[in-house]
């Protein structure tokens, strides 16, 4: 990722966005336009016509090969086709920021530069960059029963604390969360998280802010880095809300005596998309990329190896916020390469269950690959508040939510160390990602296959139904519209999880993957061995085309030149070879 200091900031969805043909204007969003009239300088994201085909991901083995895989497959795709662009801002001393995982970039633009980037054919579209907001969950700071040296109500419903018994706790998993920052030093989250190492603190590749301005909707009389109690673009996490900290207890919290969290051994990460509540599409995105490949605090140096298991994100981009079906296609983009790169990507359904059906109508939970959490009370009854399906907002009437889990009166850690109560769908999110940490700790070789910890997760919830219907589903059938597939049962999860059949690893009877094939200009290799390999080619006569060392993991291999036909290879690496035939077209 790459960060302007000082600027002001199914399957996948592939092959490109749709272009626009005639005018140039008709590339431009109409809220943009309108302030480009005016004389404004509008700062806009610019979506570029052709995104990274990421269907090979899901041939591979392991979540570490799929990352690497799509992270290179993006990269690649965005420098190429951002090259003139990027050139064009350059020459003009305009600051752009630039995105992979959807092809696009966040720049200002007055009526002239607008005119010549619309007017270039790898451009889509060019789109307002509205900030918005999240539900805020209510806050309850009543005297409850229990607290202290008590296990709470949330995550001991969902049966947490029977797979603690079991011996999995969340160890080997890395969690996730973008929201409104983190409060790293507090008790119940400091030892969990990656960046300490029970003595010190590094931040890199652990710790990403996306906040680099003051959002003009709080009102705030002066534009300045100290109304934020984080100020802006840190290098240490903090949370300058409470929201996000709150979340984190949820999935990993445990001091010793607050055991707040459902996977307390596993360790986390984390992205501030929101400025005291207040996001844009922008930093939502930056904060997505960031996971697929976690950066050093400069911003640079990528690194998908890095990069967590499963992520929360108890947020939402509502419509009168400007984010509506035009620019739906960039976040749901990026949904779909974190899962095509193996990361299992839990949304808050939302608290606007008091419209009825159709109320979860906000990116990113109303994405098919958006693994979206409805809201349940202490007796396993819906929220009022949690959000309906179906989804309606873009005619597709999919199933959402696809579960629920505890969410009303959730006692986890804020600011300064303290505790609070709080109730909203964001709370709900949390108990699922780290349900999805003991499930994985529980069956490593299930980390990477989101499409399998999903359906276990839906499978094995307690079944709940309800008396509204939701057109076309019906409340009194399994799943619907207001629990999904039921109230999570993590115990029943992690047992499922333990029965189920690493095919992938049975599978691989060959050191090597050698894909796609038949081919046209490349090949990947991807290697299951811990050392360098060897890799030759030979056409129909055996005569010898190329050699080539490749280091463990995953390499391309060019085919350029060679006509259409069969050709052989060979695979040496220690003691092991791999022979094959690769067909080109």
């Amino acid at each position: 990722m790459q960060r302007i200091i000082g600027f002001v900031f199914g399957l996948c969805m592939l092959a490109s966005l749709p272009a626009f043909a005639g005018d140039w204007r008709t590339k431009v969003d109409p809220e943009v336009l309108a302030e480009l009239e005016t004389g404004a300088r509008v700062q806009i994201i610019v979506a570029f016509a052709e995104q990274a085909d990421l269907r090979l991901a899901y041939r591979l083995r392991d979540k570490a090969a799929k990352g690497q895989f799509v992270y290179r497959q993006v990269r690649e795709v965005a420098d190429r086709s951002q090259a003139t662009v990027r050139q064009l801002l350059v020459g003009q001393r305009v600051p752009y920021q630039p995105f992979a995982i959807v092809n696009a970039l966040l720049t200002e633009v007055d009526w002239a530069l607008a005119k010549s980037i619309a007017e270039r054919s790898e451009v889509a579209n060019l789109q307002p960059n509205p900030w918005t907001t999240f539900d805020a969950p209510a806050l309850d700071l009543s005297p409850r029963a229990g607290g202290r040296g008590t296990i709470e109500w949330g995550v001991e419903r969902i049966g947490a604390p029977l797979v603690w018994d079991m011996g999995y706790r969340g160890e080997g998993v890395v969690i996730g969360g973008q929201d409104t920052g983190y409060e790293w030093g507090h008790p119940t989250l400091q030892q969990q998280y990656r960046g300490w190492d029970g003595t010190q603190a590094d931040h890199n590749y652990n710790w990403h802010d996306a906040i680099r301005e003051i959002n003009l909707l709080h009102n705030d009389t002066l534009i300045s880095p100290s109304n934020n109690p984080c100020w802006l673009d840190i290098n240490t996490p903090c949370d300058d809300n409470n929201h996000g900290t709150h979340t984190m207890g949820t999935m990993v919290g445990d001091d010793g005596e607050n055991q707040i969290g459902v996977a307390p051994a596993a360790r986390w990460v984390g992205c501030r998309n929101m400025e005291r509540g207040w996001g844009s599409p922008a930093t939502y995105i930056e904060c997505f990329e960031w996971f697929l490949a976690p950066t050093d605090l400069a911003g640079e140096n990528p690194d998908p190896a890095q990069a967590p298991h499963v992520i929360n994100n108890s947020w939402g981009c509502p419509a009168v916020e400007g984010c509506n079906p035009d620019n739906f296609a960039l976040m749901e983009l990026a949904v779909n390469a974190l899962r095509a790169a193996g990361v299992v990507v839990v949304v808050s359904a939302g608290n606007s269950g008091g419209s009825g059906c159709g109320s979860i109508d906000d990116p990113a939970a109303i994405f098919e690959g958006s693994f979206t959490i409805g809201a349940t009370r202490n007796n396993d009854t819906i929220a009022n508040f949690s959000s309906r399906g179906a989804i309606t907002i873009d005619s597709s009437f999919r199933l959402k939510p696809n579960v629920s889990a505890p969410g009303v009166g959730v006692r986890s850690a804020v600011r300064n160390g303290g505790f609070a109560s709080f109730s909203g769908t964001s709370m709900a999110g949390p108990h699922v990602a780290g349900a999805v940490a003991l499930m994985i700790s529980a069956a490593p070789h299930l980390a990477g296959q989101v499409d399998t910890i999903e359906a276990i997760l839906q499978e094995t919830a307690l079944p709940m139904m309800t008396l509204q219907d939701c057109a076309p589903y019906m409340g009194m059938t399994i799943p619907n519209t207001a629990y999904g597939y039921g109230r999570i049962d993590v115990r029943a999860a992690v047992e499922r999880a333990l029965q189920v059949v690493n095919t992938d690893a049975a599978d691989a009877t060959e050191p090597w993957q050698v894909f796609p094939n038949p081919a046209t200009d490349h090949v990947w290799v991807n290697t299951s061995t811990d050392t360098e390999s060897v890799f030759t080619l030979f056409d129909a006569t055996g005569r010898l085309l190329q050699t080539r060392t490749l280091a463990s993991g995953l390499e391309r291999v060019g085919l350029t030149g060679l006509p259409a036909g069969s050709y052989t290879y060979r695979l040496v690496g220690g003691t092991q070879q791999q022979v094959g035939v690769i067909v080109v077209q």
